[in-house]
């Protein structure tokens, strides 16, 4: 062979190497955006760490929030896990983007200090995160991070080329979730077929790529959806301790007592009340309430009994009256014997605030305003 035929030869292995080092070094990846985003990326290295590679996706996607990566593990069936070391990444991975919500610090001193100490003793004694009547206009709660971006991405999509979203299973079940979790702790525990309509209805207005091509409205199915999962929240809350809804356990079909038809006496709200059966304070039970609600008998013994103890006390053993008017339904007689405080005009006009959560002579004077010529 001539030298130079051999010059030629080492020369092209040498390119075939160089050639084979450099795509050894390149890296082909899945990205999952959100359901309907994914996208496949090729990289010109393979990044050293995770914090390189959230760099280099940034900048590539052009992604301008913070995120962290979960990743399809051959070694579990390709279920994700977080990534926490680029070495676990396969030669061609799928990766999942997951928003990260930041937090940001409020300063002592900017925080609205216009309320009063004995505002402060109020709201350190009550005995329950209260519920609110149900609003003229539904507002949606603010769902996660991640569920926020795929619908923003979905109606962005619908606003371009009229697509809809396709709903996977995952994301209906975050939806409906939290939607629930937001009735129960706001408004109510057994929110009628007309309330569940303006949820749904708020949800479509909101994010209209929602919409079910096959409903007259747009949303029939999400209401029968939604009436569902609150049938299961009630169950979980049930299943806690939640007084509301532990009342009516085994009073439904096959789980009657007493041979009784389904949905025999189920106690619920019928009439406005928005805390219906509050639950006990944290860290008290009806001995600890008990004891609170003598000391309300012995404050109105008293000459001149302290109208603002009175008050603190009365909101703070709420849910034992509740359950007691609930539960025992007891006469008059027995209220004024047990509860004298709660005949007092100012208390009459508390004890409708703390359980319709409106304000009596307001709604007494505009109902007469209304009735006027």
């Amino acid at each position: 062979m001539r030298l130079s035929d051999l010059f030629h030869t080492h020369s092209q292995t040498k390119l075939i190497g160089h050639n084979r080092l450099m795509a050894s070094q390149t890296m082909t990846m899945r990205v999952i955006l959100c359901d309907g985003d994914i996208r496949k990326l090729m990289l010109a290295s393979r990044p050293s760490s995770v914090d390189d590679l959230i760099t280099c996706l940034k900048i590539t996607l052009s992604l301008q929030y913070n995120f962290t990566l979960q990743f399809r593990d051959p070694e579990f069936d390709n279920e994700l896990c977080n990534l926490t070391d680029v070495s676990e990444l396969p030669d061609k991975p799928t990766v999942k983007i997951i928003p990260v919500l930041e937090l940001v610090e409020i300063a002592s001193e900017n925080l609205d200090d216009s309320v009063s100490t004995a505002d402060t003793v109020l709201l350190s004694t009550s005995s329950q995160q209260m519920r609110k009547p149900w609003p003229d206009e539904f507002s949606l709660p603010k769902f996660s991070v991640d569920v926020e971006f795929r619908l923003r991405q979905g109606n962005l999509s619908y606003l371009k080329d009229g697509t809809y979203l396709t709903v996977s299973k995952e994301l209906k079940h975050d939806i409906l979730h939290k939607i629930a979790e937001t009735l129960y702790a706001r408004f109510k525990a057994y929110p009628q077929k007309k309330d569940l309509r303006a949820v749904a209805k708020a949800l479509i207005a909101a994010h209209p790529c929602l919409q079910e091509t096959a409903s007259p409205t747009g949303y029939d199915g999400w209401i029968q959806s939604l009436a569902d999962k609150m049938g299961n929240y009630r169950s979980k809350m049930r299943a806690l301790g939640h007084e509301d809804v532990k009342v009516n356990s085994g009073k439904r079909g096959r789980h009657s007592v007493g041979g009784e038809p389904p949905n025999k006496s189920i106690k619920k709200p019928k009439k406005g009340e928005v805390n219906f059966l509050p639950n006990f304070p944290d860290g008290h039970d009806a001995t600890s309430l008990e004891k609170a609600r003598q000391l309300l008998v012995d404050e109105m013994k008293k000459k001149n009994p302290d109208a603002v103890f009175i008050n603190q006390q009365m909101d703070f053993t709420l849910s034992l009256r509740r359950k007691e008017v609930v539960m025992d339904k007891p006469p008059v007689s027995q209220m004024i014997q047990r509860w004298p405080a709660l005949f007092v005009e100012n208390q009459v006009s508390q004890e409708f605030s703390r359980v319709v959560g409106k304000n009596l002579k307001q709604e007494f004077y505009e109902s007469l305003d209304a009735s006027l010529p």
